[in-house]
């Protein structure tokens, strides 16, 4: 009240201009332009990654608000590789600076979920027996496998609580020990560069069960059966800041660009040093635009063209003129000696 009749006493602004009219005094109120300095005002700053189902594993300054998520923006401060390599940062994708609108989604799933017809057999067994009995009563007799087997990719998903979810996967997991063995139980823990600790608390807990850890390549399904065939191991490759090393870059089934966005600079930037960069898509993606040669296959025929590369690499250089490194390093680490015989 006492800011109204304030109001009133003022019946003409009082201007007064200085620096030739540049600038102005005035003793109007501008309290209401503290509602816009609060919308860019934050209660703290904490450091965190987004977990997009993404191996970049970018910092990011997450800037919160009366505990809500308001903005973000990367951080500045990677440490340096060497001096003759470009900076790591700033690193994000616009994945991950709208990872924010996921956390607040409607779409996301805060709670347990199961099957409704699954969690009513579940609760009626658990009234008269222990967890791991209830488990099995469930799961080994057939009618009630069918009933909610059945239904699997209609839906039919109610929430549940914490403790009864857990104790039903800890009975099914004892079971399945029980009665098939340890590497019958198959889990797959998230990579460890979308997040450490759930990484470290799955496989942990897999490895002391004597279960089976999978690696990412099982969520996705593509790991690149040439990898370990040539190499002899599961794409155990450098960094990507390595690719700046290269003096001819090859850049085939993958649109860095788009795919890897946090490194796709040191791609598009090793090209000022004189490396020449050849892009193989059937379509013009984001990284065919920086490469010095597009090769453009037509879809289905990569296999084609990759042997007939090999028969060029393998008839003028090993065939005409044998290498014994190359003969040695073949037989020891990669499949060759399985599909190609050196006369």
């Amino acid at each position: 009240m006492s800011h109204f009749l304030d109001r009133l006493t003022f019946f003409k602004k009082n201007i007064a201009e200085f620096s030739d009219g540049h600038g102005v005094v005035s003793n109007e109120d501008r309290s209401w332009e503290n509602a816009y300095r609060s919308r860019w005002q934050q209660d703290k700053i904490v450091r965190s990654t987004h977990g997009v189902n993404c191996t970049g594993s970018c910092s990011w300054k997450i800037f919160v608000k009366n505990g809500l998520i308001t903005w973000e923006i990367q951080q500045t401060d990677y440490p340096r590789t060497r001096a003759d390599l470009p900076n790591h940062e700033p690193r994000g994708c616009p994945r991950g600076a709208s990872y924010s609108w996921y956390v607040y989604s409607a779409q996301r799933v805060k709670y347990p979920l199961i099957r409704g017809r699954l969690m009513e057999m579940w609760r009626e067994a658990r009234k008269t027996m222990d967890p791991v009995e209830a488990w099995k009563s469930v799961s080994q007799d057939p009618e009630k496998a069918r009933r909610y087997k059945s239904v699997r990719g209609q839906g039919g998903f109610v929430r549940a609580k914490w403790d009864e979810v857990t104790e039903m996967i800890a009975a099914a997991n004892v079971f399945t020990i029980k009665d098939f063995g340890p590497d019958r139980i198959y889990g797959f823990s998230p990579i460890p560069a979308m997040s450490m600790v759930s990484y470290a608390a799955g496989s942990r807990y897999m490895s002391l069960i004597g279960g089976v850890c999978g690696s990412f390549y099982d969520w996705y399904c593509d790991l690149p059966p040439s990898s370990p065939q040539v190499w002899g191991e599961q794409t155990d490759v450098p960094e990507s800041a390595d690719w700046y090393n290269s003096t001819y870059l090859m850049v085939w089934g993958s649109n860095v660009p788009q795919t890897r966005t946090p490194d796709a600079h040191f791609y598009t930037e090793v090209r000022y040093k004189g490396t020449k960069t050849v892009a193989v898509s059937s379509d013009f993606g984001e990284m065919v635009k920086f490469g010095d040669i597009w090769l453009a296959p037509k879809q289905g025929t990569d296999a084609a063209l990759a042997m007939a590369m090999g028969h060029v690499i393998l008839s003028e250089f090993h065939v005409r003129n044998r290498s014994e490194y190359f003969d040695k390093y073949c037989r020891q680490y990669n499949d060759m000696p399985m599909l190609v015989m050196l006369k």
